[in-house]
């Protein structure tokens, strides 16, 4: 199970007792900051897509969308979303609980900056029922992120 995977990477890290595990699902940024009774913006959700190269994960804020010609200027292809088949198979985690740690080596992780304007957020821990509060640094630090991207709109009006 990928949560597995995710508490033992942060285990090496000294921080799995911070991964937080709900009775009800957390697998949508509504019900994520249901359970966790945050406002949903502050969801750092993980959004998956098939590049050339393989598996691409943006991670945004919960009330930001992707935008289609950004990412195409960015990426130089359109955004293709993965199938669950190919988001289990490329990233190593279920649809529900993608998130940007214990990945796969061939998927490739993007910070979007509609985090930026948070402390902190809540990203998911590989299951569709956890999420951990992380500062932004914290997140740069343990996402092993390639860069910080701007390759959403709609969160500006929030």
């Amino acid at each position: 199970m990928a949560i597995e995977k995710v508490k033992a990477y942060f285990k090496e890290l000294g921080i799995e007792d911070r991964i937080l595990e709900f009775d009800v699902s957390s697998a949508t940024v509504d019900l994520a900051a249901q359970a966790l009774g945050c406002e949903g913006c502050r969801i750092a959700k993980t959004i998956s897509f098939m590049v050339e190269d393989g598996a691409v994960l943006i991670v945004c804020a919960g009330d930001a969308k992707i935008d289609n010609a950004k990412y195409k200027a960015k990426f130089g292809t359109k955004a293709k979303m993965l199938t669950p088949d190919e988001a289990v198979e490329l990233i190593g985690h279920a649809v529900g609980g993608i998130c940007p740690f214990a990945v796969n080596d061939t998927a490739m992780v993007y910070l979007d900056k509609s985090l930026q304007r948070f402390e902190t957020v809540f990203p998911a821990c590989g299951s569709s029922n956890s999420a951990i509060e992380l500062t932004i640094p914290e997140l740069e630090k343990y996402s092993n992120y390639i860069e910080w991207v701007d390759v959403c709109k709609a969160w500006q009006e929030n």
